[in-house]
């Protein structure tokens, strides 16, 4: 889920970074040290905005850098167990699919893609249903729910999450548009 978080940290500036604009500084240190990491309480963050410098920061003796307390907004991704998510098929494997939603990517084991025995295709990148011919491919733009949830802040993408679409409402798009037709 996306939200809208307040946040503060104190950053150092370094000497060369003084003799300009601090407001501007600020900024671009942030977006260097925080946007796409993961912090466990807050989620991944996505976009840094409003930054306020608070106070007048610190120097500490021998370091010549400024240490500024900061405030600021930040648009971060904070996925949570049970939540419906969409994405688009990045990878299939022999294993299930890896769905990439957000900045994210979540993995459906070929248990949790169909009610369907799965043949796996690797040739042509797909996973087909055996009696009900559905086929999931690479590039397909798909409906899932986080089943299991293990965020890793030190290399998120080595984060664990698992997905199913094997609930009403859940699979690839255009299974659920023709499905919307026969039933409506």
């Amino acid at each position: 889920m996306y939200k809208l978080a307040e946040l503060e940290e104190i950053i150092r500036i370094p000497p060369a970074e003084l003799g300009g604009s601090l407001d501007d500084a600020t900024k671009r240190i942030l977006e260097e040290e925080c946007e796409g990491k993961l912090y466990k309480n807050v989620g991944m963050i996505v976009q840094i905005r409003d930054v306020r410098r608070i106070g007048d920061g610190e120097i500490v003796p021998g370091d010549g850098s400024v240490y500024q307390r900061t405030l600021f907004e930040a648009l971060v991704f904070n996925p949570e167990n049970q939540e419906v998510v969409e994405g688009k098929v990045s990878e299939v494997a022999e294993f299930g699919a890896f769905l990439n939603f957000g900045p994210l990517d979540g993995l459906i084991h070929v248990s949790q893609v169909m009610d369907d025995f799965i043949d796996v295709d690797l040739n042509n990148r797909r996973l087909v249903g055996r009696d009900s011919k559905k086929v999931l491919r690479a590039g397909d733009k798909c409906r899932a729910r986080i089943v299991s949830l293990s965020l890793n802040e030190a290399n998120p993408r080595q984060s664990r999450i698992g997905l199913t679409m094997r609930q009403p409402g859940l699979g690839v798009l255009e299974w659920l548009e023709k499905e919307g037709e026969r039933n409506g």
